[in-house]
């Protein structure tokens, strides 16, 4: 059977997504205006909205009550 190779992550989720989506504009503002520079800009919106619905699945409002 195959048996699936775990990796533990050294950062953080939140932390991941905000250097990807720093990585992604940074390279955007390398490029002049066109199509690929709006991807990687909507690639950036898409990795702030992961971080943003990542803080509230995790936040204490949305646990159940001890």
């Amino acid at each position: 059977m195959f048996k699936r190779r775990r990796f533990n992550q050294q950062t953080s989720l939140q932390d991941r997504l905000n250097a990807w989506a720093t990585r992604l504009r940074a390279q955007a503002d390398r490029l002049k205006p066109g199509p690929q520079k709006e991807l990687l800009l909507q690639k950036a919106g898409q990795a702030e909205t992961a971080m943003r619905l990542d803080a509230w699945i995790n936040s204490s409002e949305l646990k159940p009550p001890k």
